[in-house]
C-alpha cells in the first residue's frame, strides 16, 4: 500500500468507520477486499474468523495503536540524555517484554505493550539481579530491517502478565465510559489472555479490579480530593511493584504508590482541557477554580504536586541497594518522566499561537 493509501486508512480509523465498513462489507458479500499484513496480524489468533472481520481488523489495528499512547505510558526514559550503551540495554528489555508477551499470550497481546512495565523490569532487575538471557541479532516483523537484542528474565514474564491485566481492565473501563466498539472488540480478543494472567496473579488482578471500581465511585460522587483519588492509582501500582514478599516489599510498594500518584495527576493534567469541554470528571477542575482559572498558577500547582510525588519516589530508590541499571532508573526519575509534561506544554504553546 502506498503512502496515500496508508493515510486514507488512518483517516478512516474511527469507531463509526469500523461499524459502517463492517455493515457495507457484509452487504457486499465480502467480495473484492484486499488482504494486508494487518489482517494476518489478528486472524491467526481468532479461530473461525469470517471474511468481514478481516477488514474490520485493519482499522482495529490502527485504532489500538493510537490507544496504546493513551494508556499507562508516562514512565519512560529521556533518550537525549541516555548513553548509547544504556539506550541499547533499555531497548533490549522493551523488546524482550514484547516477545515474551507474544510467546506467553500471542500476537494480539503485543498491541498492549507499554513503557511503564519496561521500567518495572529495569527496576526489579536492578534490585534482584536475576539471571538474564540475552539474544542478539533478532529481527521482528514490526522492524524487519533492524537487528535487535532481546533481554529477558523471570521478571519479564511477571511484567508481561501485569501488562495484560492492566490493558484488559483499562479497555473494559473505557468501554463502559464511552461505548467504544473498538476497545470492546480488543478486550474480547484479550479475554483468554486476561484469564491466564489472572489465574497466575490473582492478588494483582484483584487489586486492579478494586481500583477500577473505587475510581468509578469517585467519578460518580465527583470527588475533588486529588490526593485521595490519585492515591487509588498509587495503591494499585504499589501492589504491582511489590514483586515478592520479602525485605524490599515495603519500599517497592511505597515507590509504586508515589509513581502511581504521579501518573494519575499527569494524566488528569493532560486531559483537563478536554474534560472541561466535555464536562467529564477530573479532580483537577476544582484546583483550576481555586486558581481563579489562572493558567500559569494552575500549571505551577500541578507541577509542584507531581514534583513532590517524584521526589518521594526518588528518595526510596536512592536508599535501595541498586547498582545495576541505576543510571537508567535515574534517567527515568529525574528526566524521562517529564518528557510527557514538556510535550503537553509544547501542544499548549502551539494552540495559543
Amino acid at each position: 500500500m502506498d503512502r496515500k493509501g496508508r493515510a486514507q486508512e488512518k483517516a478512516l480509523c474511527t469507531e463509526e468507520a469500523v461499524q459502517v465498513l463492517q455493515v457495507s462489507y457484509v452487504q457486499a458479500g465480502g467480495q473484492g477486499a484486499k488482504r494486508t499484513w494487518q489482517d494476518l496480524y489478528y486472524l491467526s489468533e481468532v479461530p473461525g474468523a469470517v471474511r468481514e472481520t478481516q477488514l474490520v481488523c485493519q482499522y482495529i489495528y490502527l485504532y489500538i495503536r493510537a490507544w496504546r499512547r493513551e494508556m499507562f505510558g508516562y514512565i519512560t526514559v529521556n533518550k537525549d540524555t541516555l548513553s548509547e550503551e544504556n539506550k541499547k540495554i533499555y531497548q533490549s528489555y522493551y523488546c524482550g517484554l514484547c516477545q515474551t508477551m507474544k510467546s506467553q499470550y500471542g500476537r494480539r497481546a503485543q498491541m498492549a505493550l507499554n513503557y511503564d512495565m519496561t521500567f518495572l523490569i529495569v527496576l526489579l532487575t536492578g534490585l534482584y539481579e536475576p539471571d538474564s538471557v540475552t539474544r542478539d541479532g533478532f529481527v521482528c516483523s514490526v522492524h524487519p530491517t533492524k537487528k535487535r537484542t532481546l533481554r529477558t528474565n523471570e521478571i519479564t514474564e511477571y511484567a508481561a502478565a501485569m501488562n495484560i491485566l492492566l490493558a484488559y481492565y483499562n479497555l473494559i473501563d473505557d468501554w463502559k465510559d464511552d461505548k467504544s466498539l473498538t476497545k470492546k472488540t480488543y478486550a474480547e480478543m484479550l479475554k483468554k489472555d486476561f484469564e491466564k494472567a489472572k489465574k497466575g496473579y490473582p492478588i494483582q488482578a484483584k487489586a486492579i479490579e478494586d481500583y477500577i471500581a473505587r475510581l468509578a465511585e469517585c467519578e460518580k460522587s465527583n470527588d475533588t480530593n486529588i490526593d485521595a483519588v490519585a492515591g487509588l492509582t498509587g495503591e494499585m501500582l504499589g501492589i504491582l511493584f511489590a514483586w515478592k514478599q520479602d525485605e524490599w516489599q515495603k519500599d517497592l510498594k511505597e515507590f509504586g504508590c508515589y509513581m502511581g500518584k504521579f501518573i494519575y495527576i499527569m494524566d488528569a493534567y493532560e486531559d483537563i482541557g478536554d474534560d472541561v469541554k466535555k464536562k467529564s470528571y477530573n479532580p483537577l477542575i476544582q484546583l483550576m477554580h481555586c486558581c481563579n482559572n489562572d493558567q500559569e498558577k494552575f500549571d505551577k500547582s500541578c507541577r509542584l504536586m507531581m514534583t513532590s510525588m517524584l521526589s518521594e519516589a526518588a528518595k526510596i530508590f536512592e536508599r535501595l541497594p541498586i547498582l545495576l541499571h541505576a543510571d537508567i532508573i535515574r534517567n527515568v526519575l529525574y528526566s524521562g518522566v517529564w518528557s510527557k509534561y514538556e510535550y503537553i506544554q509544547m501542544k499548549k504553546r502551539k494552540k495559543h499561537k
